[in-house]
């Protein structure tokens, strides 16, 4: 009996034969075309010299082939090249920004002040002189008051609109709102003026096209608010941080049985803001406008107090103040 490696053997000694079998010198295969299996020629001495031109066969091109001969593109023309051009510098210019004629100018306002100065009534009270809240309403707000003992708060809570804060009489939230005068429409931001709510007043001044700083002329409210290290001082450097020029200063309660409509205490609050305002950055002589006021009865809000209560101011009411205030300069085409 062969062993396995007898066997193994015998396979090879076939594989062998049959490599020894095949023409290496055969033609070229070419499908479309017989083959000539006659016995192979005895390959040709290497010669060195080459074979004449018209001896020399054409190939032939395969069957189905038929692309057509890709021609040479002309070499091309070398490039000029091109002096490059320095890039001009655009120039911003800075345009004032003119509304088209049937749109009125929008600006934000934003009331601050130190808290109990009367911010939210004299928003609400311009929300209804403007016809933006009806009779109706307020009177709905003078009894809901009424009930809680909170009389003089309804005007207020046109923009304090939450249970805290009519309960308690703070605004925590910017109140928001909009009116229009005869030549510009205004969007209203109500800031709170308690310490604890800087950071809800900063959002509101951020937006502030003009800021309306509130003044409570009472006697010791003033002086609480501005000299005792109240938000009087701290709002009016925010609103400068944040890009505000223009500033009115609304000397409110200017009707307080403290007060009673006294020029001396108008001009006493006042000479003590200006050197203050000028410190902070404010021109008090172009960007700073006082305008005393009542916010609870409207006394120079929209028209001016009776004469008999005050006759020595002689200057515009808040809101003709506003409608004539001129066109702001814009960026239209910055990024």
């Amino acid at each position: 009996m062969a062993s396995w490696e007898d066997e193994a053997d015998q396979p090879m000694q076939d594989l062998n034969d049959n490599f020894d079998r095949f023409n290496i010198d055969a033609p070229a295969f070419v499908p479309g075309q017989p083959y000539n299996f006659g016995v192979p020629q005895p390959p040709a001495e290497w010669s060195t010299a080459a074979a004449p031109e018209e001896a020399r066969p054409e190939p032939v091109p395969p069957i189905g082939d038929t692309a057509p001969a890709v021609e040479e593109a002309p070499p091309a023309a070398p490039e000029k090249e091109e002096t490059p051009v320095a890039p001009q510098e655009s120039k911003r210019q800075v345009k004032p920004y003119v509304p088209p004629e049937d749109k009125k100018e929008t600006l934000s306002l934003v009331f601050i002040g130190h808290v109990d100065a009367g911010k939210s009534t004299i928003g609400g009270h311009l929300l209804h002189l403007t016809g933006m809240v009806d009779a109706r309403t307020l009177d709905k707000f003078a009894r809901e008051a009424k009930e809680k003992n909170r009389e003089t708060w309804y005007l207020s809570w046109a923009l304090d609109t939450n249970s805290e804060e009519r309960d308690k009489g703070k605004t925590v939230e910017c109140g928001r709102a909009f009116f229009e005068t005869d030549h510009k429409h205004f969007i209203l931001v109500d800031a709170p003026g308690h310490k604890s709510f800087v950071p809800n007043m900063i959002s509101g001044a951020s937006i502030a096209d003009i800021a309306v700083l509130v003044i409570s002329a009472r006697r010791g409210e003033f002086e609480t608010g501005f000299e005792r290290g109240g938000q009087t001082r701290e709002h009016a450097m925010l609103v400068k941080t944040t890009g505000v020029k223009h500033l009115i200063i609304l000397i409110n309660k200017m009707d307080d049985s403290t007060v009673n409509w006294e020029e001396a205490r108008y001009n006493e609050c006042r000479d003590k803001l200006t050197p203050f305002l000028k410190k902070v950055g404010f021109n008090t002589k172009a960007d700073v406008t006082f305008i005393p006021c009542s916010g609870f009865t409207g006394a120079f809000l929209r028209d001016p107090a009776p004469a008999n209560q005050c006759s020595w101011y002689k200057g515009l009411t808040l809101l003709d103040y506003l409608d004539k205030l001129p066109p702001f300069t814009r960026c239209t085409d910055g990024p």
